[in-house]
């Protein structure tokens, strides 16, 4: 994290706020996550060179080029346009080039039938989307909020056999993941 400059990916405005430990506005009802949490979920993903990345709301792509920093490849879904355009830009001049963009709803997963050694969700869903858990390698590990409140758990997810293991890591507050396996808009 120390590689990567926060202040890139916030608004002008709250630049001077790139550091503190709270979320931050980016524009259209969401927010870049604050950098403990940042790093709590990247930590507990056991990222490696080789692992291949999905990631569920590209944001400001902060989260994105921390993935980008320790993995092999980082697929990243995000809903709105706007947000995607301008992250890609900012990836771009942090010459960041391990990342794949798509623009559409991440409950539903990768848009072609593929799998990920990890996968990252950035918003909130009420349960771990079922897509999600298809896509993910054996073995693999997945990280979500999972809730429908205010407050959510973070939850770290294990696939063994088919199935997951299960471990909450702590409580969490993120927006809400729209689409056919989130919430409904």
């Amino acid at each position: 994290m120390a590689e990567i400059r926060r202040e890139e990916f916030v608004p002008a405005e709250y630049q001077f706020h790139a550091y503190a430990d709270g979320p931050l506005s980016i524009g259209w009802g969401q927010t870049i996550s604050q950098p403990y949490i940042v790093a709590l979920m990247t930590q507990e993903l056991h990222l490696d060179q080789d692992c291949e990345v999905l990631e569920i709301g590209t944001g400001s792509g902060y989260q994105t080029a921390v993935l980008c920093k320790l993995a092999k490849k980082v697929y990243t879904i995000e809903k709105l346009e706007q947000l995607s355009k301008s992250a890609q830009e900012v990836l771009k001049e942090c010459g960041i080039e391990n990342v794949e963009f798509y623009i559409g709803d991440g409950s539903c997963g990768w848009p072609v039938k593929r799998s990920f050694d990890r996968i990252i969700v950035t918003a909130a869903v009420p349960k771990i989307p079922k897509p999600l858990g298809e896509q993910l390698c054996e073995g693999g590990l997945i990280i979500v909020p999972v809730g429908s409140g205010w407050v959510q758990q973070l939850v770290l997810c294990e696939k063994k056999k088919g199935k997951f293991i299960e471990r909450v890591i702590c409580d969490v507050r993120f927006v809400k993941l729209l689409g056919e396996y989130g919430f409904e808009e």
